[in-house]
């Protein structure tokens, strides 16, 4: 009778909300028989573009971010490590001294390349 009282006392009342013969399937099956497809974030983005918003509707692809406060990272285009330094010939960033030897050693259309894949204008 005393265990019958305390294994109550512990039991704790399953929330109304919770189905308890709920099973989740990773990929459920629809009705049809077919397996649910998962889309990626850029399909529901061009699906949710195709769709007739009214005009002052808010969704994914209206909602624009406020420009940064913090200047942008810059990194090392040899290397890739966090650069602190820039080559003042030919623009390019690097962070240590042998990277300073490669940077300056290197011909003037690499160095274009470079600053090309960077999005920084070439110096001619």
């Amino acid at each position: 009778m005393v265990n019958d009282e305390v294994s109550e006392a512990n039991k704790k009342p399953l929330a109304i909300f919770k189905n308890s013969m709920f099973q989740q399937k990773f990929r459920p099956i629809t009705s049809s028989g077919k397996k649910r497809i998962w889309r990626s974030l850029k399909q529901v983005l061009a699906q949710e573009r195709a769709l007739p918003w009214p005009s002052d509707a808010i969704h994914y692809s209206s909602i624009n971010a406020p420009p940064s406060f913090k200047p942008a990272k810059k990194y090392s285009d040899i290397s890739g490590l966090p650069a602190h330094y820039t080559d003042p010939q030919t623009k390019l960033y690097y962070a240590t001294a042998d990277e300073f030897m490669t940077v300056r050693s290197l011909p003037m259309d690499i160095t274009a390349g470079y600053l090309a894949l960077r999005g920084a204008p070439s110096i001619v």
